[in-house]
């Protein structure tokens, strides 16, 4: 089984990530929630008042925060909002961002991973479900990963989009077209989960029910269709 190690407060923990398709597909209550966002401000204060507003929606539920650990931009900004509120942060961030003092010190718990492959393993790992806030490359490559497992049934965790300021807006328009070009099924299309307000998207996190696919049989309907 691939392993992660990991340091904390100056110790070493192994910890098992691997996962077959059809293993994870159970639901569990969500306690975790891992949040993706950018580690810039970004050129709106709109988008650092989001980090606010999620960090403090996160304490009022009781959810820790799972992040990649930075002390910069919205990932800053939304550790240090739960931090000052008294919840629970854990930062993952691998060991060249955190040798370059990227990291958030005060965090009490900050684990230090190998490779950026290590952090997005044991993220999603600790975590219950997946949130996306504005960010570049990076937040949507880690967004779309674990989405990806969700579609494959490596887990069954929600994955939703805070759409600040409209965002994301041509993002889902982009999704809504792939689907209409049979490049996503329905059924997938509607696990992501998009919401403006961070309560909103909270609370259809509580309600959310893996959708039951079949990939194969829909891929295989598909191959019979005549394209014209």
């Amino acid at each position: 089984m691939p392993q992660v190690v990991f340091r904390r407060r100056d110790q070493t923990y192994v910890r098992g990530i691997a996962r077959r398709v059809g293993d994870a597909v159970e639901s569990r209550s969500v306690r975790r929630i891992c949040v993706f966002c950018g580690s810039s401000p970004g050129s709106r204060p709109e988008f650092l008042g989001a980090a606010e507003d999620l960090g403090r929606a996160l304490l009022e539920r009781g959810h820790d925060l799972v992040y990649g650990g930075a002390s910069v931009g919205l990932m800053g900004r939304l550790a240090e909002t739960v931090l000052d509120g008294g919840g629970n942060v854990i930062g993952v961030i691998p060991s060249s961002l955190a040798d370059k003092e990227v990291a958030l010190t005060r965090l009490p718990d900050l684990r230090v991973v190998p490779s950026m492959h290590d952090r997005k393993a044991m993220m999603a790992d600790l975590s219950d479900g997946f949130i996306a806030l504005p960010g570049g490359l990076g937040t949507l490559e880690e967004f779309f990963e674990v989405l990806t497992w969700t579609q494959l049934g490596i887990h069954a965790k929600p994955c939703g989009l805070l759409n600040v300021s409209g965002y994301f807006n041509k993002l889902v328009d982009f999704l809504d077209e792939a689907q209409d070009q049979l490049f996503i099924r329905p059924e997938h299309r509607s696990m992501i989960l998009v919401e403006d307000d961070p309560v909103a998207l909270l609370d259809r996190f509580e309600s959310y029910e893996q959708p039951v696919v079949d990939k194969a049989e829909w891929i295989l309907s598909l191959s019979n269709k005549k394209i014209v």
